[in-house]
């Protein structure tokens, strides 16, 4: 009888021990599949969550070129109208009062000074691959007209101009506060570029003032006496946290802030729009570095503004997952490490179990080395088994493991966020794709071999270390 009939004959005489190890064999193949197939789905929900949430750049002023518009604007009025003297030149304006006697002078800006361009927002915006874009002005303090705002009575509003805030979008929903996840809406819609003196309102300033969506109220100006200008209610909005106030005051405190159509703001406050950012939303974030190229390559003053990559912010709004690969690859070290412990622990077993058949091999003059041959043959026979059966277990088994390390990394994110202040926007994984290569298998079942070979090997040094009389006496 050859070496190969001799272990398939022992693997047929002893069911038990063979069934349990294709068992394991078989439970760590899947494991190696599941992950490997879990560091495949990790790219795979970052780019659909990247889908989701979308893709955009974000443009505001250069604080270092607004220093330089400044001091070359007041040079210019300097050399215009002379030094010390008051004027005006490009939105900066140079004034002098005399007080208590001495002149002293200062130097303030208005909208025209400070405000994006419009016309710079809407070439960029025409760049191909935008597929929309928002305008957003400065907060704009308004007293209200008709309805009273939200106040801490604790509070000392000397110096509080009394008033709500005004922010003007043309899209309400590429806001960065909408955006971010922080306001949603509850009731009615959300601004959009065709309307004109629209409004939407805090809950909190909805139920104070018993106002509904339909309802129209009045605003005017802080700093002068104007008309009052009436806007209608189309949304109430609720927050996940209260927004960051732009200054101190209950003017503007969360609850107090009303967003509007684009143009409202400046017409209630009787003064030229005051644009703070825009944000231009990527049609296809697989095109997202190519539209980025086209966007500066648009024909402004660059000098003006920051581009601000959206990127990275992607990236870290979809943070829920980043860790996964490294989880994977940590799971595969452990699958190995534990496998090869169980399996050098079953093999040790197997060994000694089977001293009284090793006894008698040796003494038909079988050598140590062609015995230890056939306990790997035996192990490779039904490893083949047991692989093969977890490839065809793999898909399904794999895809549940990818989806549990997807959830578990959702609940770790949902914990750090309860233990913070900060409260990144809300992501839903809708489905978990994994891809199960042939160069997978091929991974699975090399490591397969080395694992059963080397656990056999250490098992049977173990064995074979004892001389002939040894074995041969713990027969009797």
């Amino acid at each position: 009888m050859n070496l190969f009939q001799r272990a398939i004959r022992s693997c047929l005489r002893k069911p038990v021990k063979s069934i349990l190890l294709l068992l394991v064999i078989g439970t760590i193949s899947l494991l190696f599949l599941s992950g490997m197939a879990s560091r495949s789905a990790n790219i795979a929900a970052k780019d659909s969550t990247r889908q989701a949430i979308g893709a955009g750049f974000l443009l505001e002023g250069n604080p270092e070129n607004r220093n330089k518009r400044l001091q070359e604007a007041f040079e210019a009025i300097e050399e215009t109208f002379g030094v010390g003297q008051s004027g005006s030149y490009q939105g900066v304006h140079a004034e002098t009062i005399i007080s208590n006697g001495q002149p002293s002078g200062y130097v303030w800006t208005d909208h025209s000074f400070e405000s994006l361009v419009r016309e710079d927002i809407e070439k960029i915006a025409a760049a191909s691959g935008i597929s929309d874009y928002n305008i957003t002005t400065v907060p704009t303090p308004v007293k209200p007209e008709g309805f009273s705002r939200i106040e801490d009575p604790d509070k000392d509003q000397t110096y509080d101009s009394k008033g709500v805030s005004l922010v003007g979008n043309r899209t309400m929903n590429l806001d960065s506060n909408v955006l971010n996840g922080v306001v949603t809406i509850k009731d009615g819609r959300m601004t959009v570029p065709q309307d004109q003196d629209v409004c939407v309102i805090s809950e909190e300033l909805a139920l104070l003032n018993n106002l509904t969506v339909g309802d129209r109220i009045g605003f005017s100006p802080v700093k002068q006496e104007g008309p009052i200008q009436y806007a209608e209610i189309v949304g109430i909005y609720q927050v996940r946290e209260p927004m960051t106030p732009y200054m101190s005051g209950d003017t503007y405190r969360s609850e107090n802030i009303i967003f509007t159509n684009l143009d409202f703001p400046a017409k209630a406050e009787q003064d030229s729009p005051l644009f703070e950012k825009a944000y231009f939303k990527v049609e296809q974030v697989d095109e997202y570095e190519a539209v980025k190229e086209r966007i500066q390559q648009t024909d402004i003053n660059w000098e003006r503004y920051d581009l601000i990559d959206n990127n990275g912010n992607l990236d870290t709004m979809a943070s829920n997952f980043n860790d996964l690969e490294h989880i994977s690859q940590m799971l595969l070290l452990i699958i190995a490490g534990a496998s090869f412990i169980i399996l050098s622990l079953i093999f040790v077993f197997w060994m000694k179990s089977r001293t009284h058949e090793i006894g008698i091999l040796m003494s038909l003059g079988i050598s140590k080395l062609e015995i230890l041959f056939q306990m790997i043959l035996e192990a490779f026979f039904i490893g083949i088994i047991a692989v093969s059966l977890s490839f065809l277990a793999a898909p399904m088994v794999s895809k549940t493991a990818a989806e549990y390390l997807v959830v578990q990394q959702e609940q770790q994110a949902q914990l750090q966020e309860d233990q913070t202040e900060y409260v990144a926007p809300e992501l839903t994984v809708t489905d978990v794709q994994i891809s199960l290569s042939s160069s997978m298998f091929c991974a699975d079942g090399i490591s397969i071999t080395l694992l059963t070979l080397l656990s056999v090997s250490l098992a049977g040094i173990t064995m074979f270390r004892k001389k002939p009389r040894e074995i041969l006496s713990e027969m009797s």
